[in-house]
């Protein structure tokens, strides 16, 4: 068993798709519409073909207090591995991304958690 498919859930799927592709680095897998909304999936470029992320519409009752619940505690909705946190931090930075938590370094991990414009934290990680 391995994961294909997980999803954040996001306000606006095209501003998400903008942020995700243009702004994280992911690339569009799937865009296909259904009715309002799309099935709207992105992965790595280093990835094609693995784990997709799927861009879920935050339109159902129970999103919304879930989300702010997750994002009051600073709990991250989701997390991705780069190479470099602190790297990868401060190339976000520079293109404006406001983070909820700097790099830490946590014995052999380091992680920071970015704010990702639809409603969701995201976590980078970095295991040596």
């Amino acid at each position: 068993m391995r994961i294909h498919l997980t999803s954040v859930f996001v306000d606006d799927q095209e501003t998400a798709l903008r942020f995700y592709t243009d702004v994280l680095g992911f690339v569009k897998k799937h865009d296909v519409p259904l009715g309002a909304d799309r099935w709207l999936t992105v992965v790595s470029p280093e990835d094609p073909e693995g784990t997709e992320l799927l861009l879920e519409p935050s339109g159902h009752p129970a999103v919304g207090p879930y989300r702010a619940a997750l994002v009051e505690d600073g709990i991250p909705a989701a997390s991705f591995a780069v190479d470099d946190v602190r790297a990868e931090y401060e190339r976000l930075r520079a293109l404006g991304v406001r983070f909820a938590q700097e790099p830490v370094e946590m014995g052999t991990v380091t992680t920071a958690v970015l704010d990702d414009t639809c409603g969701n934290l995201v976590q980078m990680v970095h295991s040596k």
